[in-house]
């Protein structure tokens, strides 16, 4: 996932504990976890670095999929992220 490897460190530290929760306290929550539209949420973490991180995700059963992650620079997300994790999880179920 190239969008972790360009984040600084303690920002990388900050998203993996953010998915380490997700992935261990499956189903929780905001303000970490928010449900976008049918089968699509996201995963929201403030970084050290002051910015936003969203990461997209779809859950089959036990199995979380990370579809997309961006810096968020709105208070909207664009649907351009949305539509492209809708398209990866599309994909995936075929």
């Amino acid at each position: 996932m190239n969008f972790l490897q360009e984040l600084p460190k303690k920002d990388r530290i900050r998203v993996g504990d953010d998915i380490r929760q997700l992935q261990f306290g499956w189903p929780i929550g905001m303000p970490l976890v928010r449900k976008m539209q049918s089968g699509i949420w996201e995963l929201r973490s403030s970084l050290p670095s002051k910015r936003e991180a969203r990461i997209l995700f779809a859950t089959d059963g036990e199995t979380l999929v990370l579809l997309h992650a961006f810096i968020k620079k709105a208070q909207k997300i664009p649907q351009t992220e949305l539509a492209l994790a809708r398209q990866r999880l599309k994909e995936i179920l075929q």
